[in-house]
């Protein structure tokens, strides 16, 4: 309603308050989302170091609760039903990818076992290095100098990090590169499949061969929950993933990739924090410094392919 002037005009409204534009959400979207990835790596690795589980067993896990919980919601939402989440025009490779997904799982869960939560997400920042690498001969995609100085870079990084021939090269840090390397496969793969398959079917096929292919490399090695804490984390880890990856589906569907993947690194400040909290862990200098750096060249990376885009329009 408008409010009379004196002179008897009426005068509008106040504007309202508009909402948040899409690439704000986005990052916002996308913060929430790294931190609930750092949720279940913490809780997979208690699972793991306090209660000496099976890593088979927490992997299973929390493949089975997000698959449970994608069951659930995506009907409940009306996004696509039931049967449509099985049809596939490439779900060969779907199978593939989802292979991927689950050899990155239980490799980066053995490296938890070992190393602090800031190691590991160190070095699995270099994904985006090794993948606009590697898109060169696999997909066709070659970078210019600029950003093959940024991956050489960003490699320096986790070599001040890692410090090979100073400090021992544990079999944590070997399982965390062999995940990372899984992971830069699953990029590529999700990459050359883009746009083929809906997101939420590409999702579903990830959780769902997760769940078949570990069911009998869980069992043989289960073990019992022993208090309700552990129960909680076990169903916790699919409920972290699974709202994580879909507010990544959200965060995609609002603004480019290139925008939004630099808010990506914010999971190193969930890492940092919950290994404080929870294993009172804190990073060293090198791990800083070196992370520090990978994440500088990885900003640069993703300037360089915005600069390009602009520039082959």
């Amino acid at each position: 309603m408008t409010a009379p002037t004196k002179a008897g005009v009426e005068t509008p409204p106040p504007p309202a308050s508009h909402p948040l534009p899409a690439p704000a959400l986005a990052a916002i979207l996308i913060c929430i989302a790294v931190t609930l990835f750092s949720c279940l790596d913490a809780s997979a690795k208690y699972l793991i170091t306090i209660y000496n589980m099976p890593p088979a067993q927490v992997t299973w896990a929390r493949f089975l609760g997000q698959f449970i919980g994608l069951l659930i919601l995506v009907p409940a939402f009306g996004l696509l039903s039931l049967p449509k989440l099985f049809r596939s025009k490439t779900w060969k490779w779907q199978l593939v990818r989802s292979l991927l997904m689950v050899t990155t799982t239980i490799f980066n869960f053995l490296a938890l076992k070992t190393l602090r939560l800031d190691q590991t997400v160190t070095i699995f920042f270099l994904t985006p290095l090794v993948v606009a690498l590697a898109a060169g001969p696999l997909l066709g995609e070659w970078v210019g100098w600029h950003r093959v100085a940024a991956i050489l870079v960003g490699f320096a990084g986790i070599l001040i990090a890692v410090r090979p021939g100073i400090a021992p090269l544990s079999t944590g840090m070997l399982f965390a590169f062999l995940a990372m390397s899984a992971y830069v496969l699953f990029i590529l793969l999700t990459r050359h499949i883009a746009g083929i398959d809906p997101p939420l079917v590409t999702l579903f096929y990830s959780m769902f061969a997760g769940v078949v292919l570990g069911l009998p490399i869980a069992v043989p090695v289960w073990v019992m929950p022993p208090d309700g804490l552990a129960l909680l984390l076990l169903l916790g880890m699919g409920f972290f993933g699974g709202v994580g990856h879909y507010l990544l589906i959200l965060a995609h569907d609002r603004a480019p990739a290139s925008a939004i993947a630099p808010f990506l690194y914010a999971q190193l400040i969930a890492m940092v924090i919950l290994g404080y909290l929870v294993f009172s862990d804190l990073p060293d200098r090198w791990t800083l410094v070196g992370s520090s750096i990978v994440i500088t060249s990885g900003l640069y990376l993703f300037h360089r392919e915005r600069v390009h885009k602009v520039d082959t329009k």
